[in-house]
């Protein structure tokens, strides 16, 4: 499983803040996923698509 986040996001904090194993905040302030999922964090990433106000966090 690949997570990213696509344009729109409105740099929140929720993905980094909630799961900060699996985002990080960019020098411009805008979130960015790992890539490759850690085993074991799939529940975690289905959440945080679930949560993002403006839906740009995508599972591949």
């Amino acid at each position: 499983m690949k997570v990213t986040v696509v344009d729109g996001c409105i740099s929140c904090g929720l993905c980094t803040e909630e799961y900060p194993d699996l985002f990080t905040m960019n020098e411009d302030g805008i979130a960015e996923a790992v890539g490759q999922v850690p085993p074991g964090k799939e529940g975690d990433v289905r959440q945080a698509v679930e949560d993002c106000p403006v839906s740009v966090i995508k599972i591949e």
